[in-house]
C-alpha cells in the first residue's frame, strides 16, 4: 500500500467521525513510543485514540488483524503520554477505523468502538 492511499484513508477517516459528532483533537500525535493517528472525542468524557487501517480492496489480512498486541501497546503508551501532556482527566477509549480502497480511493469504513483496552499493559 502507498503512503497515499494511508493519507487518503486518515483524511475518510476523520471526515467520517466528524460527521458521526465527534471532535478532531488531533491528528498524528507522536510520542517516543509511536504515533496515534486520530484523537477525538464525541463527548466531554472520552477520549478515544483511534488507530486508522487502510486496506486495499481484497488484501489478506484485514485492518484488525493488523492491529497487533504490539502495536496495541506502542498506542497505549502514546495515549498515557498525550493524557499526561494534555492533563486530560476524560476517560480513554481505544478504537480501530478500517477504511477499504480501490484504485487508491476510500471506498468504505468499519469502526471498531472499544476494539482493545489497556487492562494488558504493564509499564
Amino acid at each position: 500500500m502507498s503512503r497515499l492511499d494511508g493519507n487518503n484513508g486518515e483524511v475518510f477517516a476523520a471526515n467520517y467521525l466528524q460527521a458521526q459528532g465527534y471532535n478532531i483533537i488531533s491528528r498524528n500525535f507522536h510520542s517516543r513510543y509511536g504515533e496515534i493517528d486520530l484523537i477525538a472525542s464525541k463527548d466531554d468524557k472520552t477520549v478515544c485514540f483511534i488507530e486508522v487501517k487502510t486496506r486495499r480492496e481484497g488484501s489478506m489480512v484485514s485492518g484488525t488483524e493488523a492491529v497487533t498486541a504490539s502495536k496495541q501497546r506502542k498506542i497505549i503508551k502514546t495515549a498515557l503520554t498525550w493524557l499526561q501532556v494534555k492533563k486530560s482527566y476524560m476517560q480513554p477509549r481505544f478504537d480501530v477505523c478500517v477504511i477499504t480502497t480501490k484504485d487508491g480511493l476510500p471506498t468504505s469504513c468499519e469502526y471498531f468502538e472499544a476494539a482493545f483496552d489497556g487492562s494488558s499493559y504493564n509499564a
